[in-house]
Order: structure tokens, then C-alpha cells, then sequence
């Protein structure tokens, strides 16, 4: 694949029903089996709490993709979207943020800002989201937000000393 025609772009992967591990692992596999795509990197999963989920949702596994890809960030979305829907996700009727067999979000692509009402990116709120920027760091730790040229590492320290402020707080 020529660098030329591809575009690197950043997915978050999460699943909190059934085996998460295998979830996250065959969409990975399936990711990198995209036309005009290949998988460069994954990172580690990392089990998380569900975070504005409903009542008894449970504990996530999180992880972060990095793809070189030729399709546009609307065919990525559209694949993202049928490898959900193929691996059991059915989004019909369901709440938001309700428990789910997978979930991937796009979450950069290349540089580019897109504002539309079904296609944010980047992610409207990856940089509030420890277990979205602790995968994505992990496989590219010199990212940095489109929008405000704020590397994600500095947002990542920030969410960890806030934590750690709020847990000493309650002490």
C-alpha cells in the first residue's frame, strides 16, 4: 500500500458483553482486513468501569487500533458500523452508552476536523476519556488534538492528577 494514498486513523475498541477479549480481538482482525487498509499497531487492553452507562452495565475492555487506510472517513465509519452490526451490536431501540457486545469509534483521521451530525472527529470527547487515551498513547504517544495542537499526553496527565486529586479529596 503506497503512503501516499492512505491516511492514518485511530480507532478506540470497547466491549463490556460476552467474551471482550475475543470481541476486541476479531475486530482487530477484521479491521485489518478492510479493503485498502492496514493494521499498524494495537495497543493493550486496559478494563475500565463503564463510564455514563446505565444502571448494571459491565466493566469494559478498552483498547486503540491504528490504521493506514485508503477510504474516506465516511467509508471508514460505514465499515466501522458493519463490524458492529455483524459481531451482535444492534443500536435499534437501545440506550446510549447501553452494554455492548462492541464499540468502535473513529476517533482521528489524519488531521482532519469534521463537524457533521453523524460524523464527529476528531472524537468530540476523547480528551475526557482516560481509557480512550491511555490505548491511543500507548501506540502513538506524540499525537496531537487537530483542533487546538494540545498533544493527548498532556490531556492524559491532566485526567490522571484530576483523579488523583478528586480520590484525595474524599480522604
Amino acid at each position: 500500500m503506497s503512503d501516499n494514498a492512505t491516511t492514518d486513523a485511530y480507532i478506540a475498541l470497547g466491549s463490556n458483553l460476552g467474551d471482550r477479549e475475543a470481541n476486541l480481538r476479531e475486530a482487530l482482525r477484521r479491521l485489518g482486513e478492510l479493503p485498502g487498509t492496514e493494521l499498524v499497531r494495537e495497543s493493550s487492553f486496559m478494563e475500565t468501569e463503564p463510564v455514563d452507562s446505565p444502571e448494571g452495565a459491565g466493566m469494559f475492555l478498552n483498547g486503540a487500533a491504528w490504521l493506514k487506510t485508503s477510504l474516506p472517513p465516511r467509508g471508514l465509519l460505514a465499515a466501522l458500523l458493519e463490524i458492529e452490526r455483524a459481531m451482535g451490536r444492534d443500536r435499534t431501540g437501545q440506550p446510549r452508552n447501553a452494554p455492548r457486545t462492541l464499540d468502535l469509534d473513529l476517533l482521528l483521521y489524519g488531521d482532519r476536523i469534521i463537524e457533521e451530525e453523524d460524523l464527529q472527529v476528531p472524537h468530540p470527547r476523547m480528551h475526557e476519556r482516560e481509557f480512550v487515551l491511555w490505548p491511543l498513547l500507548q501506540i502513538a504517544s506524540k499525537l496531537k488534538d487537530p483542533r487546538t495542537g494540545e498533544p493527548y499526553a498532556e490531556a492524559y496527565a491532566r485526567l490522571k492528577n484530576g483523579r488523583t486529586q478528586s480520590h484525595d479529596a474524599t480522604k
